[in-house]
């Protein structure tokens, strides 16, 4: 299943709906970009007002490290010439539909971090404000990069492949499991209810939701509709 996908002229996303024989709960996937056209983020807002619970990425709280690294995608929109926007909450978020946060906190996020050896800490923290300049002077071309083609592996051959990242097992690993113990919690006390619950999480995490409702609770990908996140000029 292709998640991002990313071709020479544009870069879309895969809104996901899952269900499960037998019960009328759903599940909404939306693999985010952390930068991408403003009608992107005015595409996702105008679907999550049919939602009735929003569960949201978002680290909790502030340390320097992580705004270190978010510096990556910080400095891109900077460039109005871009036509790019930082997501963010006012922008994303319609006024009432109820929104949980089961993400981890900021120390947390550099707890994890600080597990890989030290010089792989410290060149991911200066790496990621270089990484924001080149983004900022090349613009949206620099997101028509296979590399950010995302796709829902199957499980065994994504283990294989992340095996040897402990970069992606210590950014990604605790923040997974805390959202499939929300999605766990909400699924037992709601899943008789005909309700629609969003999951509004980065594309790089989408993989282990899909695979966790899948295995855990039998869940299935049963629609899919594509939003463009961006169109370089």
């Amino acid at each position: 299943m292709q998640i991002i996908e990313v071709t020479g002229y544009a870069v879309r996303s895969a809104v996901i709906t899952m269900r499960r024989t037998g019960t009328p709960l759903e599940f909404v996937i939306f693999p985010m970009l952390h930068v991408a056209s403003p009608t992107f983020y005015s595409q996702v807002r105008l679907r999550l007002r049919d939602c009735d619970l929003i569960v949201l990425e978002g680290i909790r709280g502030r340390a320097a490290g992580v705004s270190a690294l978010t510096l990556a995608y910080r400095f891109a929109p900077r460039r109005r010439r871009n036509g790019l926007q930082e997501q963010r909450d006012d922008l994303l978020l319609p006024e009432g539909v109820p929104v949980i946060n089961p993400d981890v906190t900021a120390a947390e996020a550099i707890a994890d971090l600080k597990t890989l050896p030290r010089w792989m800490y410290v060149l991911l923290m200066v790496a990621a404000p270089v990484m924001g300049l080149v983004f900022a002077l090349r613009g949206p071309r620099a997101f028509l990069d296979e590399d950010l083609a995302v796709e829902d592996l199957p499980s065994t051959l994504r283990a294989e492949l992340m095996a040897d990242d402990p970069v992606e097992h210590a950014m990604t690993d605790r923040r997974d499991r805390r959202l499939l113990d929300a999605l766990a919690r909400i699924d037992a006390e709601h899943g008789m209810e005909p309700i629609r619950v969003a999951v509004v999480y980065g594309a790089g995490h989408v993989p282990a939701i899909v695979s966790g409702l899948w295995d855990r609770h039998g869940y299935r990908p049963r629609e899919a509709e594509w939003l463009t996140v961006l169109i370089p000029a």
